[in-house]
């Protein structure tokens, strides 16, 4: 069957459509997206602008349409915390749902940390042993760790890379007052979510998801997508810090000429790289893998398991969003668009 992952993120809103059944790894068909920081588009008290939700819906309008051209079976549409966290996210869920028809499934950060969690935990197997997986989002920041599919522990704090750009690095480049001061925030914010993990064990793997952790691996050495997803990547904390100590320096234009750093992401990559070199240090570790699975994926192999034992799994949060036959009959394109990876 052919399965689509709507993923509305913080900094792109993104549609991944797979090849898949029970049993078997997704093998990505096509994929659309765009780049919408939706925490750009927060007003003074918190709100998602007029604008920002126009652009929403017209995307979300966009994706069930490719998805419904490429006849998708089923369709996993969910939201994390760029409309978790707005104001008036409850009254963006309700427009997208009376302008598209689509439901969009709000997933807590715990739910979001978890699944991203439950790929990593596919994708390295039970060899690994116990796993900490890190996701650096737009919005958030999620953690997780365990020893089986879903984590004992899986948390998230506001520690997102766009919302930290926007809120303590105006300037360009950054002062080094506040690169200092925002330093000291990423740290006082992680500890009380660090010391939940407390107690729980060594990980014998850490893991990095998220288009952040791959692009600073790519800027300290690591192989170009264009390698493939089984290339070993990996993140050392020393390469880390040599590189968040750079980045400070440089203006956001100068950034777009490191390696894996897009337009989209060169403003937001010294956020991202001060809060994997804080979560490094103070889950006491010298490096991370890269993993290509991350939330997406997650959901799609849970929605697999579903299909294959009887009655809901919990946690499991999904939403299916059939496409109308009369969509669903339309004719395909002569070709798929390549995956994004």
């Amino acid at each position: 069957m052919r399965l689509g992952v709507l993923d509305i993120g913080s900094n792109t809103v993104h549609l991944l459509l797979v090849d898949a059944h029970p049993g078997a790894r997704p093998v990505p068909f096509a994929s659309h997206k765009r780049p919408l920081s939706l925490v750009q588009y927060l007003d003074g008290d918190g709100n998602i602008t007029d604008a920002g939700q126009h652009e929403l819906t017209e995307f979300v309008l966009e994706a069930w349409e490719f998805a419904a051209r490429h006849k998708a079976d089923d369709l996993l549409a969910f939201c994390t915390s760029a409309i978790r966290e707005a104001t008036n996210g409850a009254a963006v869920l309700a427009r997208v749902k009376h302008e598209t028809t689509v439901t969009l499934q709000e997933l807590t950060g715990s739910e979001e940390a978890s699944m991203t969690f439950f790929a990593v935990r596919r994708w390295y197997g039970w060899g690994a042993g116990p796993v900490l997986n890190l996701d650096i989002g737009g919005g958030s920041f999620e953690m997780a760790f365990g020893q089986d599919e879903l984590p004992e522990v899986a948390t998230s704090v506001p520690l997102g890379a766009s919302r930290l750009t926007r809120d303590w690095l105006a300037e360009d480049p950054p002062s080094a007052k506040s690169v200092k001061e925002l330093r000291r925030y990423i740290r006082s914010t992680l500890a009380p979510a660090v010391s939940r993990f407390e107690g729980l064990g060594r990980a014998n793997l850490v893991a990095g998801t998220s288009k952040t952790f791959r692009s600073l691996a790519r800027i300290a050495g690591a192989a170009p997508s264009a390698a493939g997803p089984y290339v070993k990547r990996e993140l050392n904390g020393t390469d880390l810090g040599v590189w968040a100590q750079r980045i400070s320096a440089m203006k956001v234009e100068d950034r777009l000429f490191l390696p894996g750093v897009s337009d989209a992401r060169a403003h937001q990559l010294l956020a991202g790289a001060l809060v994997a070199e804080a979560a490094l240090e103070m889950f006491k570790f010298k490096k991370m893998r890269i993993c290509p699975w991350a939330l997406r994926e997650g959901l799609i192999l849970r929605r697999l398991d579903q299909l294959v034992f009887a009655g809901p799994l919990d946690p499991a949060p999904h939403v299916r969003v059939p496409v109308p036959a009369e969509l669903r009959a339309a004719p395909a394109p002569e070709a798929a668009l390549p995956s994004a990876g």
